[in-house]
């Protein structure tokens, strides 16, 4: 029987941060599960819960609501529920350190700077679990918080959805078959 996988999408809830920087995990979990589409959304977790089918795989999507930087209470509330190993968790999120619309995927490791997924460490008690980081871009200096909470604009948004097909794709290798495989596929050059 194949294990249940999670995929989360992080980012801030409420329509003021709508398509900002920072919720581009939101807009990956938009993209997987529609909204107002047919499959069915339940508020649970402090989140918003769904259950998907990739490549004949039950796998469940959550968008914590407990804002970016507590999403760690979310999301180990769903891990603890549905006994999850912490490898079978894909967390998506933005990085300010890759270039707009670079995706990278990486099985565990630092939080590089970004709450949520320090949060999720500290919740899960290990940062050993996948995730898929989506480049918004490097702000100006010294203008990080009003960058991340901006809206990408121009060419930008072309950009941008083009890796959210190419990080849907991710998802769906991972889903299918492990992080090793979503990463041989899309972390080289081609994958840009």
């Amino acid at each position: 029987m194949a294990t249940l996988k999670l995929v989360v999408g992080l980012g801030n809830p409420g329509p003021k941060y709508h398509g900002t920087r920072h919720n581009i995990g939101f807009d990956l979990v938009d993209r997987l599960v529609p909204p107002g589409g047919p499959i069915p959304v339940s508020r649970k977790f402090e989140g918003l819960l769904a259950e998907i089918e990739i490549d004949y795989r039950r796998v469940l999507v959550l968008k914590p609501e407990t804002f970016m930087n507590l999403s760690g209470r979310s999301v180990g509330q769903a891990v603890r529920f549905y006994k999850l190993d912490p490898s079978d968790v894909l967390v998506v999120c933005d990085d300010l350190n890759l270039p707009v619309g670079k995706i990278r995927i990486r099985r565990g490791g630092s939080d590089g700077g970004q709450k949520g997924l320090r949060d999720i460490s500290a919740q899960l008690g290990t940062d050993q679990y996948p995730r898929l980081r989506i480049g918004i871009g490097e702000p100006p200096e010294g203008q990080a918080v009003d960058y991340v909470l901006g809206r990408f604009r121009g060419p930008e948004r072309a950009q941008i959805d083009d890796a959210l097909i190419l990080a849907s794709q991710a998802v769906a290798v991972w889903a299918a078959q492990d992080v090793h495989a979503a990463m041989n596929r899309f972390n080289g050059p081609s994958a840009l």
